[in-house]
């Protein structure tokens, strides 16, 4: 995967493998009909992301509030942190000391170099030593085999029918979302880091094909990593080329470098995922709450605290945007202003309406009408308001006609062309939709 988005990806300095997020929605598929429906269901994935890039979904990115990415942001960070503490509990004190030499060597020799990423450095000094000393502490080797071969290409074992399709269908295309927004989100964080644009659409097309193409050599789906990326652009690596020595490091490692790789201790792992923990989460965002609105702050510890608790970052993201939309309706509703004005013989109400009128703000408009009012004219000036919805030519259509029922003569005058073209299709009162 990080090969291919090398060089189709949209954002370079990304790294994109295999992740938690999108292994966390697999175990289902996998459990009930097996490893081969789960190829079946990467490459379906990648399809659809093909499909979202072409189909320029990538500029919906914008609509995803900066508080929501925050909250995502924060909690994989946390995650992050947490997946550690299993390897810091019931180990011998070595362990501890590995771990804060290689977090000195990771803090520390950027000062005097940065020829070298210092990660790099930490992990190749603490292996040697461990080695050296024949230290007893976990290694990688402990924790499972590496393969000694590189994948072969085969198609999924599964039958080619619409029942397949029945079940892979709503995995491919849930993955094919998550996988999306986790690659955005981590191409913004990039783009934030580094000062530079991505382009969101080639980055859903790239990681589309990087799925297709796994699929068949039995690889899961993967989407964007933001704490590989982040060390990536913090040791440096800004380009495709790092992106692409990623990937390609990391098979060579796998393949040649198997008997080092498995006596890597643990514990430098563990510095440098905790350095990945410390740079990837916002503190900027705790210091700034004082100033911030409170509402922004509520949706992003909401989303930070429902990924942490739920593990599933969608349910997280999803709730943040909710949320969002929630208080931003709230606040457009409180923006509707109407002001009365009487003529000087008392027979004629003008209100001169402003705002947004749509589904939450109807009741704010539909208040602002006095039908007790003894007079023989009323004009709604709707020059600076903007009908938006069903609901807001409801209230304007029954308005006009409380007071027609009362002998008062109504005029509606100020209507953008857009406004007119949903009262003309949605109104009831005929004379209404004559005017509109």
């Amino acid at each position: 995967i990080a090969v291919i988005t090398a060089f189709l990806g949209g954002r370079p300095g990304s790294i994109s493998a295999a992740t938690g997020a999108m292994a966390l929605l697999m175990v289902d598929l996998v459990k009930v009909h097996g490893l081969e429906y789960l190829l079946a269901a990467t490459f379906l994935t990648g399809i659809f992301q093909v499909i979202f890039g072409f189909l320029k979904l990538g500029r919906q990115m914008k609509f995803v509030p900066r508080a929501v990415m925050i909250g995502y942001i924060n909690a994989l960070a946390v995650l992050i942190f947490l997946a550690q503490l299993p390897q810091l509990t019931g180990v011998p004190y070595t362990v501890y000391v590995l771990t804060l030499l290689s977090l000195g060597i990771i803090y520390i020799l950027p000062r005097f170099t940065k020829a070298v990423p210092s990660p790099l450095v930490a992990l190749a000094v603490m292996t040697i030593a461990a080695i050296s000393l024949k230290l007893d502490v976990p290694t990688v080797g402990d924790m499972g085999e590496l393969p000694t071969a590189p994948p072969l290409f085969a198609l999924p074992q599964v039958p080619f029918t619409l029942e397949t399709l029945q079940i892979i269908l709503p995995y491919s295309l849930t993955l094919a979302i998550v996988g999306l927004l986790a690659s955005f989100l981590t191409a913004s964080l990039v783009d934030d880091l580094t000062d530079t644009p991505s382009d969101k659409n080639q980055e859903a097309k790239g990681q589309g094909i990087a799925n297709i193409v796994t699929a068949f050599f039995g690889g899961m789906a993967g989407c964007g990593m933001i704490g590989q990326s982040v060390i990536n652009v913090q040791s440096g690596g800004r380009g495709r080329l790092s992106t692409l020595a990623a990937g390609v490091f990391l098979l060579m490692a796998i393949l040649f470098l198997q008997d080092w790789v498995q006596q890597m201790p643990m514990a430098a792992l563990v510095a440098v995922m905790i350095m990945v923990s410390i740079g990837t989460f916002r503190w900027s965002s705790f210091s700034n709450m004082r100033r911030v609105p409170r509402s922004e702050v509520a949706v992003m510890l909401t989303t930070m605290f429902v990924i942490i608790f739920t593990r599933n970052f969608a349910l997280g993201v999803a709730t943040g945007i909710v949320m969002s939309t929630v208080f931003f309706s709230r606040k457009v509703a409180k923006l509707v202003f109407v002001d009365k004005v009487l003529t000087d013989d008392g027979a004629h109400r003008i209100y001169n309406v402003s705002g947004q009128i749509f589904f939450v703000s109807r009741d704010e408009f539909a208040e602002s009408f006095n039908y007790a009012e003894s007079i023989d004219q009323v004009t709604i000036n709707l020059t600076h308001a903007q009908l938006w919805d069903q609901g807001a030519v409801e209230v304007l259509d029954k308005a006009v006609q409380k007071f027609r029922r009362k002998g008062v003569e109504v005029t509606v005058v100020g209507l953008n062309e857009a406004s007119a073209t949903l009262l003309n299709r949605l109104a009831t009162d005929e004379e209404l939709v004559a005017n509109g």
